[in-house]
């Protein structure tokens, strides 16, 4: 049933802070335009900044009328328009077009672009371009951090993931540096650093970089330890069907920002409900984490709690019912509500995700992670593409059988490629391309064979004779390696053992006990061993990139503050990883702070 509740868990930090900080700087840059104004707003920033100052914070600092950036003509009469966008080029030539169309027809008005998290020279070199540099002022909002929950921040940039992984672009390395030096600013250092892949390398750099340049203060820290992982390290778990309740309303419903908007469906009503998603919410909070299969049977125990706390009304007197109505009833009828929603959403779940096509997808899976049968994984993706029944989910397949088999042979490479086209459409190639760019979705190559002589080599010869020898193979082609991993690390449980998802014994349960998140996995060997010490031929099938790094010292006792680890995803991460860390949080006596570019799948950014 639901975990039970950490009654030791560590007091995390205040992260409300981070709102303050943001809302501050907003409205000292707002206020800097002095006079009534309307203000045009990105459309991914619309939630977010909902989260730091509604509309009525805006009023209050002479914003007069709010409107999305759609890329068209505006209908504005304001005098005085401010601008709050992402650094984009595109946005910003239309601002430069607007200019320009008031230039022609004889009207004076006042702009101001506010960019964030930052502004880049680009963005400036086309205000140059249009001719307009000297009609707008620009400023940056250093909105680096919203705090989503208790335990997740995020930095709210959907296009990380695409830009660095795909498109080799860094210019949000700075900002995620940026993001690392706010939080040791405001919450204090950090004793140890530690990080694997590429980016995180560079990110590391960064904001190394920016620690030298300001001033060092000493102060208690909040945090003990920071681990930075790429989403390229493990491509894998986000590739896998999401099945524990927080997942599953992500993957149906779409949280977006912390929140999510149940339609019809779900409410019971001709009208859709927004609802934000944390710990606020008593019946979530305490089913977020959980196995799809154990969340009815709580959810029916908390609807019978919840009547009895109803019928203890019956036989009261009038002052106990006084006290009845002002101290638990509006509570009541508040968890009343989230219950109904709640068992609303899994009900809409159940009609989904119980259908056959669903248990054999899962089947699926699980074979293609241990590596059975995979003769009948293609026959079963072949007929997912061919009775197409979900664009998204027979990539999903395609891709996951790619990293788990080390590519895909040319004859079923070329089949799988030709049969998806004619199903879902030529406009695909470039979406093959991308996932091929990303090492996602590749043909084998006949220098790949060699991987298996290259096992076979590793145990009869030392390590650093292994070392010389993946170096040389992998200059022949890109690896996954999954293999070797999932054995190296145990991340695939002995098949015909009995997993009792009620009772989780590890981070597998967030798969049905099917496989451990490979990030997760990491992240746990590298805080037991305080290093990457004996994980050398584990980095080595990464491909390296891995460091440490002691920061300020930790006091002896062990207070709260040593029991909090600040993990960044680099390029989004699922809810799945979020469980298995908080799982791993309770069996460490160890708090994660997750930290996150934008909470998205895989499946969305090819």
């Amino acid at each position: 049933m639901a975990h039970t509740e950490w009654r030791d868990a560590p007091e995390l930090p205040d992260f409300s802070l981070l709102k303050r900080l943001a809302r501050d700087q907003l409205i000292f840059l707002l206020e800097q335009l002095p006079g009534k104004k309307d203000l045009f707003i990105d459309a991914d920033l619309m939630s977010p900044l909902d989260r730091i100052a509604n509309v009525t914070i805006l009023k209050q600092h002479e914003v007069d009328k709010l409107y999305k950036v759609e890329l068209k003509p505006i209908v504005s009469s304001s005098d005085q328009l401010c601008f709050l966008i992402r650094p984009r080029i595109q946005t910003v030539k239309w601002i430069s077009d607007l200019v320009n169309a008031d230039k022609v027809a004889g009207r004076f008005r006042r702009y101001k672009i506010i960019f964030t998290p930052q502004k880049f020279y680009a963005c400036e070199t086309v205000l140059e371009e249009q001719g307009v540099y000297g009609d707008v002022t620009t400023d940056e909002w250093n909105f680096y951090i919203l705090p989503l929950d208790d335990d997740i921040l995020s930095l709210e940039l959907p296009e990380f993931f695409r830009d660095n992984f795909l498109e080799g672009d860094q210019r949000w390395v700075t900002t995620a540096g940026s993001a690392l030096h706010l939080l040791q600013s405001v919450y204090g250092s950090f004793s140890k650093v530690y990080g694997i892949g590429r980016c995180a390398k560079m990110v590391y750099e960064s904001w190394r970089e920016l620690m030298e340049e300001g001033e060092q203060r000493t102060r208690q820290p909040e945090f003990a330890k920071v681990f930075l992982v790429d989403r390229d390290v493990d491509f894998v778990t986000p590739l896998c069907s999401q099945v524990v309740y927080e997942g599953l309303v992500d993957d149906l419903f779409r949280i977006k920002c912390g929140s999510v908007e149940f339609g019809p469906d779900v409410t019971s009503s001709d009208k859709s409900i927004k609802v934000m998603l944390n710990s606020q919410d008593k019946v979530f909070s305490e089913i977020r984490n959980e196995h799809f299969s154990n969340v009815f049977g709580f959810l029916s125990q908390k609807a019978k709690n919840l009547q009895t706390a109803y019928d203890k009304r019956r036989g009261m007197d009038i002052q106990q019912m006084k006290a009845f109505v002002s101290d638990e009833l509006k509570g009541l009828k508040q968890e009343h509500r989230l219950l109904s929603l709640h068992i609303g959403a899994s009900e809409s779940m159940m009609k989904k995700k119980t259908k056959q096509d669903f248990q054999e997808l899962l089947k699926t899976e699980h074979s293609l992670l241990e590596g059975f049968e995979i003769r009948e994984c293609i026959t079963y993706i072949e007929e997912h593409i061919n009775r197409q029944v979900s664009m998204i989910d027979s990539l999903r397949l395609l891709c996951l059988l790619s990293i788990t088999e080390n590519g895909l042979l040319s004859k079923d490479y070329r089949s799988l490629k030709a049969q998806y086209l004619q199903s879902y459409g030529i406009k695909h190639l470039l979406t093959f391309a991308n996932l091929r760019q990303l090492g996602l979705l590749e043909e084998q190559q006949a220098g790949e064979t060699l991987t298996v002589m290259e096992s076979k080599v590793g145990k009869l010869v030392n390590d650093k004779t292994v070392g010389k020898l993946t170096d040389a193979f992998s200059s022949l082609a890109k690896k996954s390696n999954f293999r070797a991993l999932s054995k190296r690390l145990a991340l695939v449980p002995k098949s015909g053992e009995e997993y009792d998802l009620r009772v989780p014994r590890d981070m597998a349960y967030v798969f049905s006990g099917a496989y451990i998140p490979l990030s997760c996995k990491l992240i746990e060997q590298v805080l037991e061993r305080d290093g990457w010490t004996g994980l050398e031929e584990v980095t080595r099938m990464l491909n390296g990139q891995e460091f440490a790094v002691t920061g300020a010292p930790n006091p002896r006792n062990k207070t709260d503050a040593q029991r909090i680890v600040l993990v960044m995803f680099l390029g989004g991460c699922t809810f799945s990883e979020i469980s298995a860390l908080r799982f791993l949080g309770k069996e460490r006596d160890t708090y994660y702070v997750k930290q996150i570019e934008y909470m998205v799948n895989i499946k969305l950014s090819i």
